[in-house]
C-alpha cells in the first residue's frame, strides 16, 4: 500500500492505493479541489497493470469541485486509451450529486461499494 499526501496540506487530502487481482484500488480521503487535483490525477493514472483497471474509492471524500471532475476525465481518457477502465465507488451523496450534475456518472460507472466496482 502506498500513501500520497500533498506536501504542506496533509489534512486536506490523503490517497492510498492497493493492487488486488490486477485492479488498482485508489482510496481517497478529504477534499478534492484545485490545490490537490494534480496529485489525484497522477495517482489515478499510476496503475502498473496494462490494461489499467482502476477503482477510485471516494467514500472518504467530503468535497469535490470541478478540478476533481477534470482529474477524473483525464484519468478515464488515459485508461480508456490504454484499453482499460476507471470506475468510481462509494461516493457520498454531496460528491455523487456533483458527479451526476455534470454527467460524469454517465461516462465513468459509479458503484455503491468497492466490491461492486471491482466486479463490474
Amino acid at each position: 500500500m502506498t500513501d500520497i499526501q500533498k506536501a504542506g496540506r496533509p489534512d486536506r487530502l490523503s490517497i492510498e492505493h492497493v493492487d488486488t487481482d490486477g485492479i488498482r484500488v485508489v482510496t481517497v480521503r478529504g477534499e478534492i479541489d484545485h490545490a490537490v487535483s494534480g496529485v489525484l490525477g497522477a495517482a489515478l493514472r499510476a496503475a502498473d497493470h496494462r490494461p489499467p483497471r482502476i477503482v477510485a474509492d471516494l467514500s472518504g471524500v467530503t468535497f469535490m469541485d470541478s478540478s476533481g471532475i477534470n482529474a477524473f476525465i483525464g484519468a478515464h481518457q488515459a485508461a480508456s486509451g490504454a484499453r482499460g477502465w476507471l470506475r468510481i465507488a462509494g461516493a457520498r451523496e454531496p460528491v455523487l450529486r456533483v458527479l451526476r450534475l455534470v454527467g460524469l456518472d454517465a461516462l465513468i460507472p459509479c458503484h455503491p461499494t468497492v466490491a461492486q466496482a471491482m466486479s463490474g
